[in-house]
C-alpha cells in the first residue's frame, strides 16, 4: 500500500509517503475531532472543554494493492482557520510566534529567560501546549505574563482551531508578542499553520547534529533555528557546523541562533531578532549580559 500526498507550506509543495499517516498511527486522528481537548489558564479549577463536530478528520479507506492519493491541500480546514488567526493578529498588529521543537530541546526555560529578561518593555502572551498537565503553564504563570495551557490528550501537535480558542481567553493588547509553545514533537506540527507570524524550531545540543536530516519537514517550514544549551558543548558530540550546513541545504533562507536559556549566553543574539522581527526597539538590559 503506497499512499502519496501533497500539501502546501508558504507557496512550497512538498510530496510525502508517510508523514500525513503519522494522523492515523500516533493518536493525533482522535485530536483533530477536539473530542478530548482542554483549554484553560492555571488559575482555574477547571478547563474548558471544546467540541466541535464539524472539524473532523480525513478518512482514508485502504484496499489491495498500491493506491496513490493526490490531495491538493489536504489541510485545507486548518489553513482557513489560521488565515482567519492571522488576519486578527495582525489586524491588532500581534506578533506570534509558533516555538516547535522535540521534548526537553529548552523551549519553556527559553520563553521563562525571555519575558523576565524583556517584560518590562514587550507585553507578552502565551500559549502552552502539552498533552498533559499544566506544569509549563504556571511557570510561564509566575513570570508574570498571561499564558492558557491547551492539553491535546492523545494529539501530537496544535492546530489553527485550539489556537483560535485560545485566543480568545487572552486579552492580547495592540502589539503584544504571541508565543506559542507548541507540543514537543518534530514532525506533526511541521504541517499545522496557526496563523503565526514566524515559525522557530529549538533544538538542544544534547539531541544530536542530524536532525534536519531526519526531520526535514520541521526545518523547511521554519523562519529561524535556535540551538539551545551550547552551555553542555563541551561535555557531548555535536557539529554546530554540521547541522547549521544540513538545516541550510533544505532552507536557505533559515536564520540561526546559537545561546544557553541557562546560563544566558546568546540570548542578547535572541533579543535583537525578536526587536527585528517585531519592529520594537529593546534596550539593553544587566539581566542580558549575566
Amino acid at each position: 500500500m503506497l499512499n502519496l500526498f501533497l500539501y502546501i507550506w508558504k507557496d512550497r509543495v512538498y510530496v510525502s509517503s508517510n508523514i500525513i499517516n503519522m494522523c492515523g498511527t500516533c493518536g493525533c486522528q482522535d485530536n483533530h475531532n477536539h473530542n478530548h481537548l482542554h483549554i484553560g489558564k492555571p488559575s482555574e479549577a477547571e478547563h474548558h472543554h471544546h467540541h466541535d463536530e464539524h472539524h473532523g478528520h480525513h478518512d482514508h479507506s485502504h484496499g489491495h494493492g498500491t493506491e496513490i492519493q493526490l490531495e491538493k491541500d489536504i489541510l485545507s480546514k486548518n489553513n482557513l482557520l489560521a488565515e482567519r488567526n492571522r488576519g486578527y493578529l495582525e489586524a491588532r498588529q500581534v506578533f506570534a510566534i509558533n516555538l516547535v521543537s522535540s521534548p526537553g530541546a529548552g523551549k519553556t526555560t527559553l520563553l521563562e529567560r525571555t519575558i523576565t529578561d524583556l517584560s518590562k518593555q514587550l507585553h507578552f502572551a502565551v500559549i502552552e501546549g502539552d498533552q498533559q498537565t499544566m506544569n509549563d503553564a504556571k511557570r510561564i504563570e509566575a513570570t508574570g505574563a498571561e499564558v492558557v495551557q491547551v492539553n491535546t490528550g492523545s494529539g501530537c501537535h496544535l492546530d489553527a482551531h485550539m489556537v483560535n480558542h485560545s485566543m480568545k481567553e487572552l486579552s492580547l493588547p495592540v502589539n503584544a508578542v504571541l508565543l506559542i509553545e507548541n507540543v514537543g514533537n518534530l514532525v506533526c506540527p511541521a504541517l499545522f499553520d496557526l496563523g503565526e507570524s514566524k515559525r522557530a524550531v529549538v533544538i538542544s545540543v544534547t539531541e544530536g547534529d542530524d536532525k534536519p536530516q531526519k526531520y526535514p519537514y520541521i526545518f523547511e517550514s521554519s523562519d529561524i533555528c535556535i540551538i539551545n544549551k551550547t552551555d553542555l558543548l563541551p561535555y557531548v558530540q555535536f557539529d554546530v557546523e554540521k547541522l547549521k550546513a544540513s538545516a541550510g541545504q533544505l532552507n536557505s533562507a533559515l536564520e540561526f541562533i546559537e545561546l544557553s536559556a541557562t546560563t544566558g549566553k546568546g540570548l542578547e543574539l535572541w533579543y535583537n531578532w525578536l526587536a527585528d522581527a517585531t519592529g520594537h526597539r529593546i534596550e539593553k538590559s544587566k539581566a542580558m549580559n549575566e
